[in-house]
């Protein structure tokens, strides 16, 4: 089996919508899903999600099943440097690098900052969405393993967002989302493969085969959006 993460294509976050450049990114990417032997699609219910999903829909002739909990992250926790609920995936190195136990896959909930607002809700509602839907497909979570009785070919697509990409990530791969959130970065558009591991017969891992490819834009000729992305060099005040 084979799961494709992809993060919306380029958005414009105030009419929760994508940009133009958006749209040509949606339409190559498109033309990149329409030749894989896709059997299922899941759609955040953001617009940026939605829209970016609905060329390939389209090309493909599916339709998409939306589901809640595939919202951008909705967890918040009160910002180390005031008072205000904010997205724990943008935190200053000087900071999350002390921190031990954000490097830890079962210690990070635990952390002051991130116990302090509503992120294990948000992120034990969204695995247990994850598994509950990977048992329908007839995959069963034990451990990190997933037993099943008859491992497929077939290839599913959830169309979602950075952050909440990153926690999908992180419940197969045992790496805390607290080290994804901070140290990588998924580009617009872009497609991370997860790929069944079958070493025992009915006992399968997802292994991380690509994280965050773009090669549907470079084959296209269209640049790589640093939306969501620090800019490389100080240029103004501090986040």
């Amino acid at each position: 089996m084979k799961i494709l993460i992809i993060r919306h294509a380029e958005p414009d976050y105030t009419n929760d919508t994508i940009t133009e450049k958006g749209k040509r990114e949606a339409l190559l990417l498109a033309k990149r899903l329409s030749e894989l032997n896709i059997s299922d699609v899941y759609c955040s219910p953001m617009g940026r999600a939605r829209d970016t999903a609905q060329p390939t829909l389209e090309a493909l002739g599916m339709s998409a099943e939306i589901l809640p909990w595939l919202h951008e992250f909705r967890g918040k926790v009160q910002h180390p440097n005031d008072s205000k609920m904010r997205i724990p995936w943008n935190l200053k190195p000087q900071y999350w690098t002390t921190e031990e136990e954000l490097f830890d896959k079962d210690k990070w909930i635990e952390q002051e900052l991130m116990s302090s607002g509503n992120v294990r809700e948000i992120y034990e509602d969204t695995i247990k969405g994850l598994d509950l839907l990977l048992e329908k497909h007839g995959y069963f979570r034990d451990g990190y393993i997933y037993h099943c009785d008859e491992n497929t070919d077939k290839t599913i697509v959830f169309f979602c967002h950075f952050a909440l990409g990153m926690v999908l990530i992180s419940h197969f791969t045992a790496v805390a989302p607290t080290i994804l959130w901070q140290s990588f970065f998924l580009p617009t558009s872009s497609v991370t493969t997860l790929i069944t591991e079958e070493k025992v017969k009915g006992e399968v891992f997802f292994k991380c085969m690509q994280l965050g490819d773009t090669s549907h834009l470079y084959a296209g000729g269209e640049p790589i959006s640093r939306s969501g992305l620090v800019s490389e060099l100080y240029k103004s005040k501090e986040i």
